[in-house]
């Protein structure tokens, strides 16, 4: 494995780089987020009155209504800016030192996430699983509507989750230790894990996570491949759009979704059926976006 560009983001963060660091920083960004959250819900609260205030707490809740989701993304800044709190109090860094070159990061972003779309685009035509086939959900007028919040919410919520597990953990980490099994295997296995729902039956919860975790994994081999959180993003962003705003499981965060499949993600035999595809899916974009990198 040739990870060379990915030695000046691990470089960055050597000077910074303990266990200790590592773990006081992330319980830092948690109780960062949580007291943004608290304080951006007080003044709402405060300012507006009580019927929209508790509307607008419901539109939160509501992940199948278009202003539901893309609150609940827009609210993951908050996230990159507790990160950012924690990087200039404990590491005396700014967000910008965890994606690498800013002009690299955009270039990659662009040209992976070009190849990306081109692999999306070619897998429609893929014939489905047997009666899997999505129905329209959101009339094509609204969603094209919608269309330039979503993008902007997806590249919120992509991008501070990059941050935090490509870009901050896995980078102390691999200051810390040599080997990439820890400093991509770590990062990746928490990130699988956060997505465990503990509502689904066992085994659904189990493949979530899974898939999870091989997501992250791919995500942290491309980092470390191109040294910058360009293609990682790309990946993410190009995945959850799919996911979220193309096609969803019906009742699964689908407020913004063109279409819904016929399953939920309660269905143990839809996600049998379906787990294969996304598996391989994710293996496709994988390698699609190391391909544009070599080119």
């Amino acid at each position: 494995m040739r990870y060379d560009p990915y030695q000046p983001l691990i470089a960055a963060a050597r000077p910074t780089a303990s266990l200790r660091m590592l773990i006081a920083g992330v319980i830092l960004t948690v109780l960062i987020s949580w007291a943004l959250n608290y304080l951006l819900w007080s003044i709402a609260f405060a300012l507006l009155p009580a019927n929209l205030g508790n509307a607008l707490a419901a539109a939160v809740d509501a992940t199948q209504t278009p202003g539901g989701v893309i609150l609940n993304l827009f609210f993951f800044a908050l996230l990159s800016a507790a990160l950012a709190i924690t990087l200039r109090i404990l590491h005396q860094r700014n967000l910008m030192s965890l994606m690498g070159s800013f002009e690299q990061t955009v270039h990659q972003f662009r040209r992976t996430g070009l190849a990306l779309i081109v692999l999306f685009i070619a897998l429609t035509f893929m014939p489905m699983p047997t009666d899997t086939t999505p129905a329209p959900h959101l009339p094509l007028g609204i969603w094209l509507g919608f269309l330039p919040l979503t993008l902007l919410g997806l590249l919120i919520q992509t991008s501070a989750e990059e941050l935090v597990f490509r870009g901050y953990i896995q980078s102390l980490l691999a200051a810390r230790f040599p080997h990439p099994l820890i400093w991509i295997g770590v990062p990746s296995l928490l990130f699988g894990l956060l997505h465990h729902d503990p509502d689904l039956p066992a085994l659904n919860a189990a493949v979530v996570v899974l898939w999870a975790t091989l997501f992250g994994i791919a995500a942290a081999d491309l980092t470390a491949r191109s040294g910058t959180l360009g293609p990682a993003i790309a990946l993410h962003m190009v995945n959850n759009f799919s996911a979220i705003a193309v096609a969803a499981p019906e009742g699964a965060f689908d407020g913004l979704a063109l279409y819904t499949f016929p399953f939920s993600l309660s269905s143990t035999d839809a996600l049998i059926v379906w787990a294969p595809v996304d598996l391989m899916v994710l293996f496709c974009s994988w390698l699609a976006v190391r391909l544009a990198l070599r080119r």
